[in-house]
């Protein structure tokens, strides 16, 4: 099958490449019940020495850089406690960490999870980390942006491979949160 994004060899139905992905994105996949067959969530082959986005778009599209977001952990602190929440904002942005993930979390601080919680909170790689199959207890907090788009491309848990994945799907995931102006300009 042809990808509807970029410049791949092939696209595979998730659910036919399971033993490509890692345990929480797989069983994600099996358990699907969303509006969109899952089916349409389509894995990508491709090597984790261009896994990060600059080096990714010059090899795979450099129109992937529009149509492709980024799921960074974060956490949030009031009081003594600590919330995980994951964000998923276009390529071309950053997480409005101090602002709006701040308040919407109801936190006193926020920042960056470091690695060893978010890959080991969400069983994916540093570098590959998706909005599927993420835990649920975990707030996923999608800038709109990124719901609006036909097709998106998010990492599938690994450092090698991707999914792309219709952008309504995204705000249909467990725990999203739809928010405007989530991702900032870079």
């Amino acid at each position: 099958m042809r990808a509807p994004i970029g410049d791949f060899d092939t696209a595979t139905p998730a659910p036919d490449c399971l033993d490509e992905l890692t345990a929480p994105v797989a069983g994600a996949v099996r358990r699907w019940s969303g509006s969109v067959p899952v089916e349409q969530i389509l894995y990508v082959e491709t090597d984790p020495q261009w896994a990060d986005t600059a080096v990714f778009v010059e090899h795979y599209g450099r129109e992937l850089l529009e149509q492709s977001a980024n799921c960074v952990v974060v956490a949030g602190k009031r009081g003594g406690e600590s919330t995980l929440a994951a964000c998923l904002v276009l390529s071309t942005t950053r997480v409005d960490v101090n602002g709006v993930v701040r308040r919407h979390l109801g936190a006193r601080k926020a920042s960056f999870a470091p690695t060893d919680v978010a890959t080991g909170g969400s069983g994916m790689e540093y570098g590959g980390i998706t909005p599927v199959g993420l835990p649920e207890s975990w707030p996923l907090l999608v800038d709109s942006a990124v719901v609006d788009l036909p097709w998106v491309l998010v990492g599938s848990g690994r450092r090698r491979g991707k999914l792309l994945v219709p952008g309504k799907v995204l705000a249909a995931l467990p725990g999203a949160v739809v928010l405007d102006g989530l991702g900032t300009p870079v």
